[in-house]
Parts: structure tokens; sequence; C-alpha cells
């Protein structure tokens, strides 16, 4: 190690780990590390974790009498039921807690990446300063769980894909600083690759080009023109990357490790091996991770057309490696000191655009009589009624929260919950306080806006 990098970052994260203040917050908390599993598109509640009477397809069926399109399967906990598909995830609901009134935003015409850097950031764009992502003020406040592995990490995200320049808006730890950015994953299969040198090249070529790059930032603008955090911060963030390169911690990006009968369970595609990944990163003390379907435009829960049949497949990515990865944590112990989110950015409707009383622009021709099956699904942006799972981390087991009406518009009727309750319940469990900030152009800049919102405190044990 001692060869291979300076002793700054090291020496910073273990400073920061030993200061009282974090001693104090985490003295305080409930949690270590979190994990959001992102339904990145708009995860219909209807058809998901808030099932309501099904009606099964025919030709001519009337479009205003489909609630759900799949039958209510019973869960571990009495009267509680799920959408089919998702049998799996509804034997471990006595480990958390299921909320279904989280309510999105009215951001008027409605567009993916403007919910998800609302639901990412806390912060409605557009913004005069480029909000944090969470993820980054996690990092900021409490630092690495251990010094070797990135404080942030996303997993499953490419930002070459349609809307790629808005997604890279909230992959981003903004003001704060590069350190405290993510450490991109687009595909957890070549996690590894991530955290080594490239094919062919030795770690004393790569060690020279390590120095080569830090020259040439010393002596570009930046260098010239940055202020004096803006260049130690962009440092840290390669000296972080730097050390984890030959550290044993690199093991856990390699997923070849896991045993064949485990790695099949997660095997699902891309999002069930980031949920692996993200075990296994949790284990070696992770502080931050996001894993995600991945959000592509038309594609995932991104359901514009043919929402049923999608839905069969994705029900089918995501329902074995969540329960897993809940199983996995209760089993080893981590799940106390882990809060597992699963969340998307909005609801689907299959009449409804927006929500009751708001009228936005249709997105979608959807008949009033349905004579093909692609018509047959939620289709439309829907933001009064919303599935969110959390788990561990202090959460209360086995418990509902919230409530969604039972005809159309299956808009939220009881213990509505927003997103700044949502990441101030997140923080409360991490043991950050509710007026966090930092000094942005001489004024302060809350983890929330104002640093007025409280956690929903009813969701803890």
């Amino acid at each position: 190690m001692a060869g291979l990098l300076s002793s700054c970052s090291t020496d910073k994260n273990k400073k920061l780990l030993a200061s009282d203040t974090v001693k104090a917050r985490i003295a305080d908390s409930k949690a270590d590390t979190v994990i959001l599993l992102w339904m990145a598109g708009g995860m219909a509640h209807t058809d998901t974790f808030d099932p309501k009477r099904y009606t099964p397809f025919e030709k001519g069926l009337d479009a205003n009498r489909v609630l759900s399109t799949f039958k209510s399967v019973p869960t571990v906990l009495d009267d509680v039921y799920l959408s089919e598909g998702l049998e799996s995830i509804g034997k471990v609901l006595d480990k958390g807690t299921l909320i279904r009134s989280y309510v999105a935003a009215d951001l008027g015409f409605i567009l993916h990446s403007r919910h998800q850097y609302h639901w990412h950031t806390c912060y409605e764009p557009p913004q005069s300063v480029a909000a944090p992502h969470i993820g980054a003020w996690i990092a900021k406040e409490l630092g690495p769980n251990n010094p070797v592995i990135p404080a942030f990490i996303d997993i499953g995200q490419r930002l070459t894909l349609g809307e790629g320049e808005e997604l890279k808006a909230f992959h981003t730890s903004g003001f704060l600083g590069n350190e405290f950015g993510p450490f991109m994953i687009p595909d957890p299969t070549t996690g590894l690759e991530s955290v080594k040198p490239p094919v062919g090249m030795s770690y004393k070529r790569f060690e020279r080009r390590n120095q080569l790059y830090n020259d040439l930032i010393s002596n570009s603008a930046f260098g010239e023109f940055g202020s004096g955090y803006q260049k130690e911060s962009l440092m840290r963030s390669m000296e972080q990357s730097y050390m984890l390169l030959n550290s044993p911690e690199a093991k856990a990006f390699d997923l070849s490790t896991e045993p064949k009968e485990s790695y099949d369970i997660y095997n699902t595609g891309k999002f069930g091996l980031g949920c692996l990944l993200a075990r296994r990163l949790t284990e070696k003390g992770a502080r931050f991770i996001s894993v995600t379907t991945e959000y592509e435009p038309f594609k995932g829960w991104d359901t514009h057309e043919n929402g049923y049949t999608r839905l069969k497949e994705m029900k089918k990515q995501i329902d074995a490696p969540v329960a897993q990865l809940i199983k996995d944590l209760d089993k080893t112990g981590h799940l106390d000191r882990t809060l597992v989110i699963l969340a998307s950015e909005f609801s689907r409707d299959m009449m409804v655009e927006g929500r009751p009383g708001e009228k936005v622009k249709e997105q979608v021709d959807q008949p009033d009589i349905i004579d093909y099956i692609k018509y047959y699904g939620m289709h439309r942006h829907f933001t009064d009624g919303c599935s969110i799972l959390m788990f561990g981390g202090g959460i209360k087991k086995g418990n509902v929260y919230g409530k969604t009406a039972d005809e159309r518009p299956c808009k939220t009727i009881e213990k509505p919950i927003v997103i700044d309750q949502v990441h101030q319940t997140i923080y409360h469990a991490l043991g950050i306080a509710a007026d966090a900030h930092a000094m942005v152009e001489e004024r302060p800049f809350y983890t929330t806006p104002d640093g007025i919102a409280k956690p929903v405190m009813e969701l803890f044990a």
C-alpha cells in the first residue's frame, strides 16, 4: 500500500471516523449503511405493492374497470397482499415496513429525469447550484465506514443512454466536492475492472500514469484558478480510488468468488447481481449504495405500453434478489445496522395522468375500450399514491404505513409522506441532524429545503 499511494486520504478518512462529531452521530444512530434499491422509470403501485381489484384481460374490456392487471397474493403478514409475481418479497415483509402513501411532487409536465432528480436530491430542478445526491450528503456527514471502500457507490446506471445528461445532473456530489461523489459501476459483472488497472498495464506503469494525472491537474486551469477546497477535494477523490486498487477489500467486487448456489439466486440480470454486489460491499463496510434497475426511456418500469407483459419480466428481475438480500443481511446480523429502501420516482395508472384535479399533458394514447394486450397495463404517470419498502436500520418489522383508495383514483387517503420526510427519516436513522447543511454562496444549503422537514418517527420501532 505504501508504495502505491500517499497517506493523505487514509489519514483524513481515519481522522473523520475518529472525530467527536461523527462519533456522536454514530452513537445516536440506528444504521451505519444505506442500500437504495431504485426502481427507475415509475413502478405502478397497484400492480406491485398495493394491489387493488383484479380485472383479467379480454377483448372489448372497459379500461375504466381496470385497477390491477395481476391477482393479489398473500404475504407472511395477515391480511396484507402483494401483486402476483412478488411472492418472495412477500415472505420477508415481516422484517420491514411497507409504505403505501408516498406522494410524489407536482412538478408540472411529468418528466422522469426531473422527478428522479427531486427524489435523489430532495430539491426541485432547476437549482442555482448543483444540489448533492443524498449519497453525497451521507458521505460528507459521516465519511466512509471503511477507509478503503468508497462511501458512495452507484451500481447499474449507465450515463450514455437517453436523458444521460439529465441523469448526470443528480449522480453527483454537487457543490460538496468530488471526494463525496459516486463511485460508478454501470455493470456489476465488471465491478472488479473498476478497482484494478486496465488489462496489460502493470501497477508500476499505473502508478506513473496516476502521477502524470496529478501533474496535469496541477498545471491545468483548474489547478491555477480552482479554490483550495476544490483542488484538495479532487485529489482526495483520486487518492481514495487509487487506495482501493491494491487492498484486500477489492475482492468484494469480484462476483466470481460467490458460491454458485447463492450466485444463481441473485442472477436474474444486472439488477439482481447488483443486489449481490451491494450485499458483499455492505459486509466490507460500504456507507451508501444505490442499485438500480436502470433508467432508459421506454424500457424497464417506464411502461408506456405493454404494461402487463413488461411487469411480468420486471418482477422476475427483482423478486428473488430483493428477498435474498434481506435474508442474507438478516442471517449475518448486518440488517440491524443497514437501512434498505426500495422506491421509484412515481407510480402509474391506466387512466389518470399526474394526479386528480391537477390536469397535466397526457403522454399515452390509452383507449377507453381495450382490444389489444399492449393497452392492458398501467401506462400513465401517477403521482398521488406510491409504494416504498423499508427494512432494517431501526425500522418497524411487519408494519404497513398509510393507505390509498380502493377505487380510481387510487390516491393516498391516509398518512401521506413526501420526499422531504423520506430523506429526513433516512438521515435520522444514520444520526444526521435535520438541520445539517453546507455554506454555498454565503448562505446555508440544507440536506432538505430549509432544514425544516421532520423524520416520520412512526416508521421506527
